[in-house]
């Protein structure tokens, strides 16, 4: 353990070398600050790492990462995140990037309590309900589950466009689109759920709020 422990430290060094081969400048124009154009709120799951999979450089990317990928309005960590990048960043792209296979959405399709984590997993359940119909109608527990995940995308985008950081932006004609993907783990590729929302106009009229 404390072998792995080292070597991380001395990767981190080659990594530095590496960089500073391809620019000699890097760190230093890194250091005068940031204006990513995107702000990503993906899962915390380690094989999803967020500039990774999308070939994007440190500074290009405003990572906020929970369990399933949740928006949740009582969470002040992803809430003080979606503000900071709306407000104070100003990001023109959030994207909402689910995976498939995620641990979370799956302990939500089951009846196991986890613990601590239960209380977490209950918003996952609440899309299960929203879209139980259509979810009990697919046969296969795959296929089904990967629907389940698709939809839990799809609902976090709707609550990410509910929020009021969101909607004062555009309001303010701020240029913010909303996009929900989902990352297969098994071949690398990202699906586009086809899921963008710049205005409030797709949410229903209890949700949009008169500023």
């Amino acid at each position: 353990m404390e072998t792995y422990y080292n070597n991380l430290l001395e990767n981190n060094k080659k990594w530095v070398e590496r960089m500073l081969d391809k620019d000699p400048a890097f760190f230093e124009r890194l250091s005068h600050g940031q204006q990513p154009p995107i702000l990503w709120i993906g899962c915390a799951d380690s094989r999803v790492p967020a500039n990774e999979i999308i070939g994007a450089q440190p500074g290009e990317v405003f990572v906020h990462r929970n369990i399933a990928n949740m928006v949740i309005h009582t969470d002040m960590s992803m809430l003080s995140v979606l503000d900071y990048a709306i407000n104070i960043l100003k990001v023109k792209h959030v994207i909402v990037c689910g995976h498939y296979g995620c641990g979370g959405v799956q302990a939500a399709m089951t009846n196991k309590p986890f613990g601590l984590i239960d209380n977490w997993i209950r918003h996952i359940k609440d899309v299960y309900r929203f879209h139980q119909p259509e979810l009990d109608a697919i046969e296969d527990e795959t296929t089904r589950f990967n629907r389940f995940v698709e939809l839990n995308v799809y609902e976090q985008v709707l609550d990410l466009a509910k929020t009021s950081i969101i909607q004062t932006a555009w309001e303010n004609q701020q240029n913010v689109h909303i996009h929900g993907w989902v990352y297969d783990i098994k071949d690398g590729i990202i699906n586009d759920l086809e899921i963008t929302l710049k205005n409030n106009e797709s949410l229903s009229k209890v949700y949009q709020l008169d500023l």
